[in-house]
């Protein structure tokens, strides 16, 4: 098809000849004109091309070249945006995605540059590209005060109320009055959760930084066909949970440079809900320090004071002290062994919310893959005392709780799309109580969704 465009050859002359090309020479010109230094000559040819074809990719994409070399981030990353939604998968759309992050960081909207990038990855032609978009995210994420954590997780469990094993209310071996109720037994189904977590950089410098941040989770339970045989009165909303909390955070580097290490304080308002109804309100401070006498090696304390209030339950009308330690080692084979050691300790209204725990969990992440995605392991380990615990009329007792799990986790990080990787999660274990109805057993496998950047 022919296009018919007015080319002026010179500024000094009043009129305009008219000139016949067809759409590839159109193109051609408009390139040249980039190529040569006349951005606006370029746009003029380029929205040429667009009367005829409104969605010609390569139109956009010359476009937003030209805008960008006249210092024009917003508009060149408008027709960027163009260039990569009409363009056909691959390259094209690369190098489009590309313009429109690199544009969207000059015209310092980070947030945007950064979802940018991420379609990017969608497109890079190599593993190497690839890399090189990973990387550019992560800098971006320090100059971007905006952060965002984001994982979904839907797993099936054959336990997903955390119920008896039996039936039979037995207390230290001896049976007691009355039976479990069915809501109370182990019920089979299907857990979806959602946690996300933004966060806003009040203040940086080279040695201190300052957070606000937020965290939603939300966990909903849909019952099988047999749990609901089991428990005909119970609906997966009398499972369901939500946490919400706002926190304020500040670290800064304290020791000498050799150990790279930091001190953190922070504090956190929130309120959880359990079965459609507030479980209780809470104010939390807390403060960490951490260690790295090598680039291959971490170790941090951490210490929090919660109190509970305005509680659902007197159980939960708490104050709750924990205590941590964390120790992490990357091997010269790119694996990595952690191992994190918590104790808790909680002083209720209700003798049934006063206890005390310790647990450990073990984890090993082995740095190459195997198959299509890399393989970490887990264990976890817990003991739980609560000094006297009522659970029948028969009078308040003792009650230990020990636990032991275990977790596979597949991530197959060649199967990202947009820096997302799909991961793969089966875990199992039990729960042994001198109580029969705080005996679990769980095995459930989880599909969740987490960021590779």
């Amino acid at each position: 098809m022919l296009l018919f465009c007015l080319i002026a050859f010179s500024a000094q002359k009043s009129g305009a000849e008219v000139v016949e090309l067809d759409a590839v020479q159109v193109r051609n010109m408009a390139i040249a004109a980039l190529e040569d230094g006349d951005p606006g000559l370029a746009i003029q040819l380029s929205k040429a091309l667009l009367k005829t074809d409104p969605k010609d990719p390569l139109a956009y994409y010359i476009i937003a070249r030209s805008y960008a070399r006249l210092d024009d981030p917003r508009l060149a990353r408008r027709a960027a945006g163009y260039a990569y939604r009409y363009a056909d998968a691959g390259p094209a759309r690369f190098e489009a995605a590309q313009l429109a992050a690199r544009m969207a960081f000059e015209g310092e909207q980070y947030s945007l540059s950064q979802l940018w990038l991420r379609r990017t990855a969608i497109h890079a032609p190599t593993e190497a590209d690839e890399k090189l978009v990973a990387q550019d995210y992560k800098l971006l994420r320090q100059v971007n005060p905006w952060s965002l954590r984001l994982r979904a997780d839907l797993r099936p469990s054959d336990n997903v109320n955390n119920g008896s094993d039996t039936s039979r209310n037995i207390i230290d071996g001896v049976p007691d009055d009355g039976t479990i109720s069915g809501a109370g037994l182990a019920l089979s189904g299907l857990i979806g959760s959602l946690d996300i977590a933004p966060a806003y950089r009040l203040h940086i410098d080279a040695n201190s930084m300052t957070t606000l941040g937020a965290r939603l989770y939300v966990e909903r339970v849909t019952l099988s066909d047999s749990a609901k045989a089991t428990a005909p009165d119970a609906v997966g909303s009398d499972f369901a949970s939500t946490y919400a909390a706002l926190s304020l955070s500040h670290s800064r580097a304290v020791g000498s440079a050799k150990s790279r290490g930091r001190a953190s304080f922070d504090m956190a308002l929130g309120e959880s809900w359990y079965g459609g109804e507030r479980n209780y309100r809470f104010v939390r401070v807390g403060a960490a320090r951490s260690w790295r006498p090598d680039p291959n090696t971490r170790f941090a304390l951490r210490a929090a004071a919660e109190h509970r209030y305005n509680a659902r339950y007197t159980t939960n009308d708490a104050r709750v002290l924990s205590l941590g330690a964390d120790f992490g080692k990357a091997m010269e084979n790119g694996d990595i062994f952690n191992l994190a050691l918590a104790f808790q300790d909680a002083d209720a209204v209700s003798i049934n919310g006063t206890y005390s725990t310790v647990s450990m969990r073990a984890s090993y992440t082995l740095g190459r893959a195997v198959g299509p995605a890399r393989l970490s392991m887990g264990l976890v380990m817990g003991y739980t005392n609560y000094d006297q615990f009522l659970f029948s009329l028969n009078g308040a007792v003792p009650r230990t709780d020990k636990s032991l799990y275990g977790d596979l986790t597949l991530i197959f990080d060649r199967y990202d799309y947009a820096g997302f990787v799909p991961t793969l999660r089966l875990r199992t274990g039990r729960k042994d109580s001198n109580f029969s109805r705080y005996s679990s057993r769980e095995v459930s496998v989880s599909l969740g969704i987490g960021s590779k950047f």
